[in-house]
């Protein structure tokens, strides 16, 4: 007899919609756009088994690659985005997200300009190095307000997005969350709650100076007499100095130790200061709250819409659902069976390039030293 947990599971898995899943065992569903840059297939330099994935592989080009798919919403659903990016150029500047867009998309002319309901993932240029996630809401993108690291080695990582209907939403790298918050504290999608008084300003008579000058502190007498500057005393004239050729000689002048700058009256505290004043806050009359900002009526396709530098970035695995636990099972059975065996092709072909260069020095230096030899030989038979 199954037990409750087994069922439970069994019913999740029966209930859960993959709206999308691509592994990439070819690209035949996916379009580049007509002024993109080139993609294949392929593992890269190294990768675990079934590691092929779409990989960019011209310099300094804007890439535009889209896939459709049958049209969905979300709403009243939780929504999972996840995909697996390999940035094995060792990226310099260059992005590696995903654009989830409407249907209606026009692949062949899919570019930057192409309206999107969500980007998100790792963007890295010099010192960005983030993790994008980037909400559309009735026409204007929100880009959320925390930054959120993105990695930046040459290895396989797995970026998840899980959106809410509570309008909550957690950010996971690699199975594990790096930011959780809500579509209404973490980005400036709606008007404030709240908004400074405009029937208010500072009183005249605030006093917001914490320190005021001593007024009992007084410049001693003389004090402006002593100037910054004195004669050099130790400054004697030179024995070859001529007043008629060299004009009359004035001695140098040096700092003089006993100034001490413009006199400052010494600072006390202000028995007058009332502290820094606050705007007084009312409620703002514009904000409306909306229950469906993380509700989109139309999700038609996935993009690639990135310019790099360098490239050779692998983009994998990517699923859409409505289930956390499917794209959970997803990452288990491809990131976590891949990992290791990437890692070991890694090094095992680090290691080679160790050896190869290790070798092609000593070769090098062997050679080095036959022309040496040579060398030393034709002098003894010229001095013979």
């Amino acid at each position: 007899m199954l037990s409750l947990a087994v069922l439970a599971s069994l019913s999740l898995s029966a209930s859960a919609t993959t709206y999308f899943k691509e592994t990439f065992a070819d690209a035949k569903n996916w379009v580049t756009a007509k002024d993109s840059g080139r993609v294949g297939v392929t593992g890269g330099n190294w990768y675990g088994p079934g590691g092929e994935g779409l990989q960019t592989q011209q310099d300094a080009k804007f890439y535009h690659v889209s896939s459709a798919h049958d049209e969905f919403s979300n709403a009243d659903k939780d929504f999972v985005v996840q995909f697996q990016v390999r940035h094995q150029q060792n990226i310099d500047c260059g992005g590696g997200y995903l654009k989830l867009l409407p249907k209606g998309l026009d692949q062949t002319t899919f570019n930057g300009d192409s309206t999107y309901n969500i980007m998100f993932g790792p963007d890295i240029c010099g010192a960005t190095k983030k993790v994008h996630v980037i909400f559309n809401h009735k026409g204007t993108n929100h880009l959320i307000k925390d930054t959120i690291p993105a990695k930046t080695d040459e290895f396989s990582h797995v970026y998840t997005l899980i959106l809410k209907p509570d309008q909550t939403f957690d950010v996971k790298i690699d199975g594990s969350s790096v930011k959780t918050g809500s579509l209404v504290d973490n980005f400036d999608i709606l008007a404030p709650k709240k908004i400074k008084d405009p029937a208010l300003s500072k009183p005249e008579d605030w006093v917001d100076e914490a320190q005021i000058d001593d007024p009992e502190d007084q410049k001693p007498a003389g004090y402006d007499d002593i100037p910054a500057t004195i004669v050099d005393p130790n400054a004697q004239k030179p024995e070859d100095w001529d007043d008629a050729d060299d004009g009359e000689w004035e001695p140098p002048t040096i700092s003089n130790p006993e100034y001490k700058g413009p006199w400052k009256a010494k600072r006390i505290a202000n028995p007058e200061y009332k502290g820094p004043w606050v705007h007084p806050e009312i409620d703002n009359p514009d904000y409306v709250y909306d229950a469906n900002l993380y509700s989109y009526a139309s999700f038609g396709a996935v993009g690639i819409d990135v310019w790099q530098v360098k490239s050779g970035t692998i983009f994998d695995n990517i699923i859409l659902t409505d289930s956390v636990a499917e794209a959970e099972a997803f990452l288990e059975e491809t990131f976590n069976k891949e990992k290791d065996a990437e890692k070991k092709m890694y090094d095992d072909k680090k290691e080679a390039e160790r050896k190869a260069a290790e070798e092609a020095k000593k070769a090098e230096e062997a050679s080095k030293k036959a022309e040496d030899a040579d060398d030393d030989d034709d002098t003894e038979h010229d001095e013979l």
